[in-house]
């Protein structure tokens, strides 16, 4: 009996000692729980590997402050001593202005990649090494459309430079990591980390914009410098922030590489840029103007005006027509058709597909190159009677196009179509844009406008049609030519 009774006070006891231990060791146990640290990637020999080919860039701009030179007439006559103390006064009266910038070696024999506004206005530009040795740099060339400059410097017998390396852009997805390597506000190489927020971004800084945007952080002073993918390789060159206070703010910008490797060899090879030329005037194909013109999707490039005589003139592209399709490289938005004719070779002959009235239609066009055009112009004698007309659903008056109304509105007396003589500022012509002074060529795809009645036809014609909207070819000024989406009712 008392073995018995041993027995069951050793097994109480047991299971007393087995359960305060285990409830010790789930409060040591909860009490230890650590939260889960995620390790971010290591860029540390990616850095040592990469910095010491990028360089800072000094420039110095001398300016002369004429302002505060005192005048001297013309016929008065002074003496020498006074004359030569102005000379001096002058010389003491320059200012000069200094700027910093990032660069980075793309060649051993010293090629220097920067941005252009890096470099802009510069008298004198000083490459800085990662080991203090400072240079002077040429400028073999710079293209401000896409804000890239190359410089060449002449390195030390014993000064070893290291070339990067670039990679795709293209390879690149939203949320990749990427490294940053600059100049930030003249403190020397600095490395920041982040990853690809978007990519293909139009800030409207030129007509080829294509950005990706980071958020590894980029200040003053990193302009110009490479933003390299994790294996090492510049993939885009940093070239702008937005921000209020001029610091980062986790919003950057870089050149792609894929943009950046064609204008740079260029640039190397020329002084400047060939691009390739279509000569046409474009604007967004906005889904009014997609219902209007028949389109199922509001895609492609729609031409507002033709340069005559150009390659998109001579293949018969007309105002109207939407380029869908340049070289076999689809047109998806406006502005990835200027990039694309860009970078066609000149002299090549490609095949462009347009939509109008509704119709595909292929045109072989022969590109030339940008800026070597010679517009001709025919003279016309303008000397019509002036036919004001009022149209009360639109909202406007319109006039043939006479002395007066050219002498009115400063036009140029070869101009084609009518002009807007007045509009009602509650319209729906006037709050889309149309203003006063306006000339409309056309009714896309009619042609050139002769008269008002010619224009008051087609839109009896519309109305009978069912459409809802016209689309005005207008002219505004000497440059600005745009399609204008009106409706009619």
């Amino acid at each position: 009996m008392k073995i018995r009774l041993s027995i069951i006070k050793l097994i109480l006891c047991s299971i007393l000692i087995l359960c305060l231990h285990n409830s010790n060791s789930y409060a040591l146990t909860s009490n230890s729980i650590t939260p889960s640290v995620i390790i971010g990637p290591n860029f540390a020999d990616l850095a040592e590997d990469v910095i010491n080919s990028v360089v800072n860039i000094s420039t110095t701009q001398v300016v002369s402050n004429n302002d505060s030179s005192p005048s001297i007439p013309k016929d008065q006559s002074i003496p020498d001593f006074y004359k030569d103390w102005l000379e001096k006064n002058k010389e003491s009266q320059k200012k000069t202005f200094s700027s910093l910038g990032s660069g980075f070696i793309i060649d051993e024999s010293g090629i220097i990649v920067t941005n252009a506004h890096v470099i802009k206005g510069a008298d004198e530009i000083e490459v800085i090494f990662s080991d203090g040795i400072k240079l002077k740099a040429e400028l073999i060339g710079k293209d401000i459309k896409t804000d890239i400059a190359v410089l060449k410097v002449n390195p030390e017998k014993e000064q070893s430079l290291k070339a990067l390396k670039f990679g795709s852009s293209e390879e690149l997805r939203v949320g990749d990591w990427v490294l940053a390597i600059g100049n930030p506000f003249g403190l020397g190489g600095t490395v920041t980390a982040g990853i690809v927020s978007a990519m293909n971004r139009d800030i409207n800084a030129g007509p080829y914009d294509d950005f990706i945007q980071t958020d590894a952080s980029i200040n003053k002073g990193n302009s110009g410098g490479p933003l390299f993918n994790v294996n090492g390789e510049v993939i885009g060159i940093n070239s702008a922030i937005i921000s209020t206070s001029g610091g980062s703010v986790g919003i950057g910008f870089a050149i792609p590489s894929n943009t950046a490797i064609d204008i740079i060899d260029q640039l190397n090879e020329f002084g400047e840029t060939k691009r390739g030329w279509l000569g046409v005037r474009i604007q967004i194909v906005t889904e009014e103007i997609a219902e209007s013109l028949g389109l199922k999707v509001n895609q492609g490039a729609l031409v507002a005006d033709v340069d005559i005589p150009s390659p998109a003139s001579r293949a018969g592209i007309k105002a109207g027509d939407v380029i869908v399709s340049f070289g076999g490289i689809e047109i998806k938005e406006m502005r990835e058709l200027p990039k694309v004719v860009a970078q066609t070779k000149i002299g090549s002959t490609v095949n462009v597909s347009i939509i109008r009235n509704g119709k595909n239609i292929n045109k072989r066009v022969r590109v030339d190159r940008l800026d070597e055009k010679e517009l001709e112009i025919a003279s016309l004698e303008v000397d019509l009677a002036d036919e004001s007309e009022y149209i009360d659903e639109l909202g406007f008056a319109l006039s043939k196009i006479s002395a007066s109304m050219i002498e009115k509105y400063n036009l140029e007396a070869n101009e084609k179509g009518l002009i807007v003589s007045g509009i009602n500022s509650s319209s729906d012509a006037y709050l889309r844009g149309l203003r006063e002074g306006d000339i409309i060529i056309r009714i896309v795809p009619k042609p050139v406008l002769l008269n008002v009645e010619q224009f008051i036809r087609i839109i009896d014609i519309y109305r009978q049609q069912n459409k809802s909207l016209m689309l005005l070819h207008v002219k505004r000024g000497s440059n600005m030519i745009k399609i204008f989406p009106i409706k009619i009712n």
